[in-house]
């Protein structure tokens, strides 16, 4: 990234992360369209379980697309923290994906399924008293945690699906203070990008979402290495 002074300099930075963000954020929604075209199709349909046909393509085209696609945006989004540029947004974009993608599959239908169990309990459930109403959010707030802190151990470190899956688990009840801050900001941000700024919607939620969600997340991690080294030399 070339360096100005002053206010060229905040402006060519400005324009440089707008284009960061928006970029990033339209690949991923183009590589997702088929998932919108069906999300929105049992939208118009009240969400009526009646309308199955829409939902069976969706547990296949989320471990296909919807995965190694926001694999792909955490991968970048990791890039930007630690400040690693890249010539070309798109080529980089995609060289995420791929270098990623069996394993995101793989991952893709271990948390399809763990969502559609979700799914299917609170559509059952919640009606038959409000304390499952209640139970049942929460475990939906927590899986939704789960996940995104699966995307961020996923593009940071070196593991295995079962090692993941174990240590993702553990982050999220060992740091309730980063499941409050990941939670809370992904809420405002889909809050303001539904009802206030719409635009944030195809130009940058999904990308501002990962780069939020990591950002938060490599705190802790640096957090938790600094501590372990202390630990070490006491």
């Amino acid at each position: 990234m070339r360096e100005f002074s002053g206010f060229p300099g905040v402006l060519y930075s400005t324009t440089e992360w707008v284009m960061r963000f928006s970029v990033i954020n339209i690949l991923w929604m183009i590589i997702n369209v088929p998932i919108i075209i069906i999300v929105l199709s049992i939208y118009a349909n009240n969400f009526s379980i009646a309308f199955v046909i829409y939902y069976v393509p969706l547990l296949i085209l989320f471990p296909l697309l919807f995965f190694p696609s926001t694999t792909g945006l955490f991968a970048m989004a990791r890039d930007w923290v630690l400040k690693i540029d890249h010539p070309s947004l798109t080529k980089a974009y995609f060289s995420h994906i791929r270098s990623n993608y069996k394993k995101s599959v793989v991952a893709g239908l271990v948390l399809t399924l763990l969502w559609l169990i979700w799914i299917i309990d609170f559509y059952y459930f919640t009606n038959e008293h409000e304390l499952f109403r209640l139970v049942f959010s929460i475990m939906g707030f927590a899986l939704f945690v789960f996940t995104i802190n699966f995307f961020s151990l996923n593009v940071h470190f070196q593991m295995n699906i079962r090692e993941l899956l174990k240590n993702t688990f553990l982050v999220m009840i060992g740091s309730p203070f980063l499941s409050f801050v990941i939670l809370i900001s992904n809420f405002l941000l889909f809050y303001v990008s539904t009802t206030k700024l719409v635009f944030l919607i195809p130009l940058f939620i999904g990308s501002l979402s990962a780069y939020l969600s990591f950002a938060a997340f490599y705190r802790f991690s640096l957090k938790m290495q600094e501590k372990a080294i202390i630990n070490k030399s006491t």
